[in-house]
């Protein structure tokens, strides 16, 4: 499903997190994809990179950036994808949820994790974009609010699914 609620779960145009919340493990299972360690190949080249929670900082080191110069403090991303044709970071946040609790205050921190993660990625001009994947849970009337702020602030959030295409990743024919 993609943002309000609408659309539907094609797994052969996206990723569909019904049974499983592991992006690459998703990737490995869609047809022309392989993961290599942290590298996403489609049909056998490269289009993109994964780095999970610290994996961010290793990369951003090879790249000769000392973050602490840059933020106060690390940010731990789900998952952070970098998608080589579209020079974006994708920073993906799953967040599932069965009953009420401190998900509901962190689903309004988007914006400002959102511009710490540009600060971040600016000295290699990377743009960078920010992305919750939810549980139906937040489908519930009573996230409206919360719904209408993430993308009023330049966030975006789908239900269990996320479309290849919005990655700008290959889409498998």
């Amino acid at each position: 499903m993609i943002q309000g609620g609408k659309g539907g779960g094609n797994t052969l145009t996206g990723l569909n997190f019904e049974k499983e919340r592991d992006i690459l493990e998703l990737l490995r299972k869609t047809k022309g994809y392989k993961v290599n360690g942290t590298v996403i190949l489609y049909q056998d080249k490269e289009v993109a990179r994964s780095f999970k929670k610290n994996g961010l900082y290793k990369f951003l080191e090879s790249q000769k950036i000392d973050y602490k110069k840059i933020l106060s403090k690390k940010l731990l991303p789900d998952e952070a994808l970098y998608v080589i044709t579209n020079n974006t970071l994708f920073i993906i946040e799953l967040k599932f949820q069965r009953v009420a609790g401190s998900v509901d205050e962190k689903l309004q921190t988007c914006d400002f994790k959102r511009k710490q993660y540009a600060k971040l990625m600016a000295p290699l001009n990377i743009e960078v974009e920010y992305i919750y994947i939810l549980s139906d849970w937040f489908n519930k009337n009573e996230y409206k609010d919360v719904r209408d702020y993430i993308i009023s602030v330049g966030c975006q959030y789908y239900f269990k699914y996320l479309p290849l295409q919005k990655l700008g990743l290959p889409v498998p024919k």
